[in-house]
């Protein structure tokens, strides 16, 4: 074996030579003398034991020294026993078994030690000085780190754990074993730092091995460093959940796309290692194509669609079913699906794709219109109840059944009438192709109020009223209770409008009857013009009475 005080490489001479290893050991030891000698235990009393050392007095140590686990005496008095002595305390020597048994490991393995050997050790930091740290390995070795060699920023967050470390020295004459953590931090630095240049100036697709899968993407050795593929730089198809394509260990070509210098991030990307699959549609797929997809996953917004070439379109909730009403898109389609779409928006640039199902499917307007025309009386079901109307499901559609062709009673809604679920006989009186509309009436299925009244009563009767209402166009006249009519201003004859209120008797003659439209116009200024016809009559059949009567003296 080399001589004990030789560094193991010749670069040790990088280490700050004015640094006395062999002092700052002893500064460790806090001037313990850390003599290996044979005792025997005289004497165990309380919690320590008393070791026969051949000095002047014997040496005292912990009986935790020579105790297990469980709290066992692994020697008893009379045995014999390795022990360091390590000081002195109040006159009496301080030894620890404990101690020889690491000194004897010490001296072993410096025996042993290869200086051509790599002599890297897993180590755990157990103590610290003035001089630096002290460690031990797996096999309870001790090693000493000076300061300068540990290269922590914080040393109070080094103890208790664990480190690699070198073997940059050993003391036969000490007993000494000085490792560095430094030297390795700063081989891998420059290491990585060889690596990452020649990787930043590969511009070719590389193999990796991926090392770890998270939530937000995945690590991936390239040559000795780890990247992160993001998982939004996985799949054309935009973020995806890695641990549904991928699991650790498995081989992936990847493209470097950035690096981080500051915070020595290096950034992967598997998809930019893939032909973009847009070129590939860009010229080939247009607006009104028919196309066919997997469903891959639905949303309660949507569902997204797979075109197999690592592009995925987006089918809205409102791109389904004709059917307005639709909750979710799970009422009519399921993942795994395949489904023939019709393309209705692609964007290259913005790799946006949009594509309908219902474009295909046959349009209930259409099939509506084929089956029902105006005037048809139906049977409906009612859908939705607003405070305007309700709308009435025929045949597939929707059509809007409206308060004031509800009933022919001015006040009734039908959100007071009816509620979701019932069935209704209504009849359509428009169907509106340019807008897709479908009006429905419940009041024509019944006889009007005019309708009835008209029953027994005709243009010209003399009828009384009660006064509704007053606009500036006319009056609202109420006939029987429940049948309005209106004398319109300028029906309203020599009558002073002003003077009229709400409530008032009011005469007039019946000018207009509209049954189908529930229509009566009254008229104050016919109703003057009848009477005055009637008077004229009366004078007329007076005054020929009259008038007879001297013809027939004048010729007797």
């Amino acid at each position: 074996m080399a001589e004990a005080k030789k560094f193991v490489h010749n670069d040790i001479d990088k280490i700050d030579l004015e640094e006395d290893f062999a002092t700052m050991f002893e500064e460790s030891l806090k001037s313990e003398e850390a003599t290996v000698c044979d005792g025997v235990i005289v004497n165990i009393k309380d919690d320590e034991v008393y070791v026969d050392v051949r000095k002047k007095s014997e040496g005292v140590m912990s009986i935790s020294e020579i105790t297990d686990e469980n709290g066992n005496l692994l020697f008893n008095i009379g045995d014999s026993i390795k022990v360091a002595v390590t000081g002195s305390r109040n006159g009496r020597p301080s030894v620890s078994h404990k101690k020889a048994l690491r000194k004897e490991k010490v001296k072993a393995f410096i025996d042993n030690f290869n200086e051509d050997a790599e002599n890297i050790f897993d180590v755990k930091i157990i103590s610290k000085n003035k001089g630096g740290f002290v460690a031990v390995n797996d096999e309870g070795i001790e090693f000493f780190m000076p300061k300068s060699q540990s290269g922590f920023k914080d040393s109070n967050q080094a103890m208790n754990k664990s480190f690699k470390v070198k073997v940059i020295k050993i003391d036969k004459d000490d007993q000494s074993i000085i490792v560095s953590r430094k030297k390795l931090v700063d081989e891998d630095r420059k290491k990585r730092k060889e690596i990452v240049s020649a990787i930043l100036e590969n511009t070719d697709v590389i193999e990796g091995t991926i090392k770890k899968i998270t939530t937000y993407g995945m690590f991936v050795d390239v040559g000795g460093i780890d990247g992160l593929v993001h998982y939004s730089e996985i799949s054309y198809k935009g973020p995806v959940n890695p641990n549904t394509l991928y699991k650790e260990g498995d081989k992936v070509d990847v493209k470097i796309i950035k690096y981080d210098n500051e915070k020595k991030h290096l950034s992967l990307s598997i998809k930019a290692a893939t032909p973009d699959p847009w070129d590939e549609i860009k010229d080939g797929l247009e607006v009104g194509d028919t196309i066919k997809v997997t469903v891959s996953n639905i949303e309660p917004y949507g569902a997204f669609v797979d075109l197999g070439n690592d592009i995925e379109g987006f089918l809205h909730i409102s791109e389904i079913s004709w059917d307005k009403n639709i909750k979710n898109p799970k009422e009519f389609i399921k993942e795994n699906e395949e489904l023939d779409v019709e393309v209705i928006e692609i964007n290259p640039v913005s790799r946006r794709l949009r594509v309908s199902l219902k474009n295909l499917l046959p349009k209930p307007f259409d099939e509506f219109s084929s089956k029902f025309k105006e005037g048809d009386v139906v049977k409906g079901v009612v859908t939705t109840l607003t405070n305007f109307g309700a709308f009435v499901r025929v045949g597939g559609l929707e059509g809007l059944l409206h308060n004031e062709d509800s009933s022919w009673d001015r006040n009734d809604k039908c959100k007071d009438i009816f509620k979701a679920g019932d069935e209704v006989e209504v009849k359509i009186i428009k169907i509106d192709p340019k807008e897709q509309k479908i009006s429905l009436s419940q009041k024509d299925l019944k006889a009007s109020p005019a309708m009835e009244y008209a029953k027994s009563h005709s243009v010209g009767d003399i009828v009384n009223g009660t006064i509704r209402d007053i606009k500036d166009f006319g009056i609202f006249v109420s006939l029987d209770g429940n049948v309005d009519a209106l004398i319109r201003k300028e029906d309203i004859g020599s009558l002073d409008i002003d003077s009229l209120k709400v409530g008032d008797s009011i005469e007039a003659a019946i000018a207009f009857i509209d049954e189908k439209k529930n229509r009566i116009r009254l008229s104050v200024k016919r109703l003057a013009k009848q009477k005055e016809r009637e008077v004229l009559n009366e004078i007329n059949d007076d005054d020929k009475m009259t008038l007879g009567d001297i013809i027939k003296e004048q010729l007797a």
